[in-house]
């Protein structure tokens, strides 16, 4: 009897690791190394039992005044090859405890990932770990397919546009019939620790008794528990301070070293925090681009016939999705701009555009519960298929061609 896959989600922040056909991860931890250093600061390079003097996730950061962090991925690349090897290591071994020979694995890789990069995961899983197959997949096709659980979902495709919020970053990846269309991909400088500072900055402000240790935390706990998207900014201002007594929350703490209570007032922070993305000016001036827009320009760019398939399947993967009402304010802004442009272009044709009468875009985006591990649940549900173990690089494809075997990973189909 085939053993289930191994699922293991690498993301800048956090690492997300369990076995094909569970609903959640069974284990998440951060993803950073802590190894021995030398005195000069270098990574010290040793064999035998020093070589298993390394810590991984959240032991790592308690040990960070012995040894040495790492945080071997950056921007969603691998860039520390060794501290990788050492983070899968304990992840098979300590995490999910099991024999990598007897079970094949899944990984997932970001979309403008190389092929040399594909080349050193394989030689390292196929080497090091001896796994019997291999698949690299692309985050976002997994977010696609994650979306499937949806029941506003009526038929199953691995065409739409992929809105891929986390902690440090926000990606707009199209996608048509499982391939990424890479010149369209857009990044946005805005995700879940921006809106964690802007949360922070607006308490501070205002002069709440939040302990400066703590503030951070307490903004970030804020922001998950009480923060939603609001449909109109103004409306929601004048709804405030109409009835605060209604709308404002309060948030109870303790002093860590004086153990004194305090408490704390949630007010327009609730509405303010999840704005950044619709309105970035109250923020920074750096990034002025709204989300609804940069998801606008990035399926205009797309080649015309697959555009109507990305608008109408707009999927939402990330922590940073997961606000209330998320989904229905950019489904709105969008439908708003693409609506417009319509009408913009049958007015300059007059006579003509009345008579060719353009068909409405159908502008859909789509939530559901598992957005928060969309990827990683993605790769879950793949993997517990049997198109997964036809589409797998095997060990022994491995060592008839070698690493180059990994360079291009054959595209799952929907209909399984």
């Amino acid at each position: 009897m085939q053993k289930p896959s191994v699922v293991i989600d690498n993301g800048t922040g956090y690492t997300k690791m369990g076995y094909a056909g569970n609903c959640e991860p069974q284990y998440i931890v951060p993803t950073v190394v802590a190894s021995r250093a030398l005195k000069g600061g270098q990574e010290a390079t040793v064999d035998g039992v020093d070589d298993l003097d390394f810590y991984i996730g959240n032991e790592a950061l308690a040990h960070a005044t012995t040894h040495q962090v790492n945080y071997p991925i950056r921007h969603g690349l691998i860039e520390n090859w060794d501290n990788m090897e050492r983070l899968w290591q304990r992840c098979l071994f300590k995490y999910l405890r099991c024999e990598p020979e007897e079970h094949h694995v899944l990984l997932t890789e970001p979309p403008l990932n190389t092929p040399e990069n594909r080349e050193l995961t394989a030689e390292i899983m196929f080497e090091t770990f001896n796994v019997p197959g291999l698949y690299i997949a692309v985050q976002a096709v997994l977010a696609l397919a994650a979306s499937w659980t949806s029941k506003n979902v009526k038929e199953r495709t691995l065409t739409g546009t992929v809105i891929d919020s986390g902690d440090g970053v926000t990606h707009v990846i199209p996608v048509a019939e499982g391939y990424v269309i890479g010149s369209c991909i857009k990044h946005i400088p805005l995700a879940g620790r921006d809106i964690t500072a802007f949360v922070h900055r607006l308490l501070r402000e205002r002069g709440e008794p939040v302990p400066a240790e703590d503030a951070l935390e307490v903004a970030k706990r804020i922001k998950e528990m009480h923060s939603y998207v609001c449909p109109d900014l103004a409306k929601e201002f004048a709804k405030y301070d109409s009835d605060p007594a209604k709308y404002f929350r309060t948030y109870e703490g303790q002093h860590k070293r004086t153990k004194q209570p305090w408490v704390a007032d949630v007010g327009y922070e609730r509405f303010l925090g999840p704005e950044i993305f619709f309105n970035p000016e109250i923020f920074s001036s750096d990034f002025l681009t709204p989300l609804p827009d940069v998801v606008d320009e990035s399926i205009v760019k797309c080649p015309i016939d697959t555009r109507r398939g990305l608008y109408k399947n707009i999927v939402l993967s990330g922590g940073s999705t997961m606000f209330k009402d998320f989904g229905r304010r950019l489904q709105r802004d969008v439908k708003k701009r693409v609506d417009a442009r319509l009408d913009a272009n049958v007015k300059r044709l007059g006579s003509l555009g009345k008579q060719a009468q353009p068909q409405k875009i159908d502008v859909s985006v789509i939530s559901h519960q598992m957005q928060r591990f969309a990827v990683w649940f993605g790769g879950s549900m793949l993997s517990s298929t049997g198109e997964f173990f036809r589409v797998c690089h095997t060990r022994q494809q491995y060592e008839e061609e070698g690493p180059r075997v990994a360079r291009h990973n054959a595209v799952f189909s929907a209909q399984m």
